[in-house]
C-alpha cells in the first residue's frame, strides 16, 4: 500500500512537473514575443527620430531661404520705389505739371507702394 501511495504520488509529482514545464515554455514564448515587439518598437522609434532630424533640418532651411526671398522682395520694391522717385523728380525738373494724367498716375502708384510698405 506504501508502494501504490509512493507511485501515486510520484505520478502526480511528475503531471505537476509537467504542467509547470509547459508554464515555463509558454512564459518563456511571451517573453521572447515582447522582446521582439520591444525590439522593433525600438527600431520605428529610431526611424522616427532620425526623420524628425531631417524635417528640422529641411525647416531650417527653408526658413533661411524665406528670409533671403523676403529680403531680395524688399530690396526690389525699395530699388522700384526710388526708380519712380527719380522718374517724378525728372518729370518735375522738365516742368511738366502736377495736374497732368500722367504725373497723377505716377504720384498714385508712388502712393500705393509707400502705403505697401
Amino acid at each position: 500500500m506504501a508502494v501504490t501511495k509512493q507511485l501515486v504520488g510520484g505520478e502526480e509529482l511528475k503531471k505537476r512537473n509537467e504542467e509547470l514545464e509547459e508554464e515555463l515554455r509558454k512564459s518563456q514564448e511571451r517573453e521572447e514575443q515582447m522582446r521582439a515587439q520591444l525590439h522593433k518598437a525600438r527600431e520605428r522609434l529610431r526611424i522616427a527620430e532620425e526623420a524628425e532630424e531631417r524635417l528640422c533640418s529641411q525647416l531650417g532651411e527653408l526658413e533661411a531661404e524665406s528670409v533671403d526671398q523676403a529680403r531680395s522682395y524688399n530690396e526690389h520694391i525699395v530699388s522700384l520705389m526710388d526708380q519712380l522717385s527719380r522718374a517724378q523728380q525728372l518729370l518735375q525738373a522738365a516742368s511738366i505739371s502736377p495736374a497732368s494724367p500722367m504725373a497723377a498716375a505716377l504720384n498714385s502708384s508712388s502712393s500705393k507702394l509707400r502705403l505697401r510698405s
